[in-house]
């Protein structure tokens, strides 16, 4: 599989955006799917994470209430809709495949079990 990553551009503080990635080449609901992300001079961090089957999500702590992360099997994407954007928010962020699929809840959250990624898209907050 492929993945696309779309979405990102320049917002205000308190503004929203949503991201997507689309895959190609093979279904995407056969992945646990994640957004990491990666600011100026910071290491790359995990965002959110989706199982393969839909049910359950995983999010980074500084996320959580303003971040969401969902899939639609039909248009074989995954979304990460974030709203009340900060400037700590500005990174590049990038999608993630997982398969076959980590059991682990923790392991959703764990960089090293992501076997494709997409080519990042940049978030720029401005404060």
């Amino acid at each position: 599989v492929q993945l696309q990553a779309s979405g990102g551009g320049l917002v205000q503080t308190g503004g929203s955006l949503r991201l997507s990635c689309t895959g190609s080449g093979r279904s995407l609901s056969i992945y646990n799917m994640a957004w990491f992300r990666q600011a100026p001079g910071k290491e790359r961090e995990f965002v959110a994470a989706i199982r393969s089957g839909g049910g359950s999500t995983k999010y980074e702590d500084s996320v959580k209430g303003r971040f969401t992360i969902s899939r639609d099997n039909a248009k074989n994407t995954v979304y990460l809709q974030m709203n009340n954007l900060k400037p700590d928010d500005t990174a590049v962020y990038y999608c993630a495949a997982d398969s076959p699929p980590v059991a682990v809840y923790s392991a959703l959250a764990d960089g090293r079990f992501y076997d494709v990624w997409g080519q990042g898209t940049l978030v720029t907050v401005s404060s």
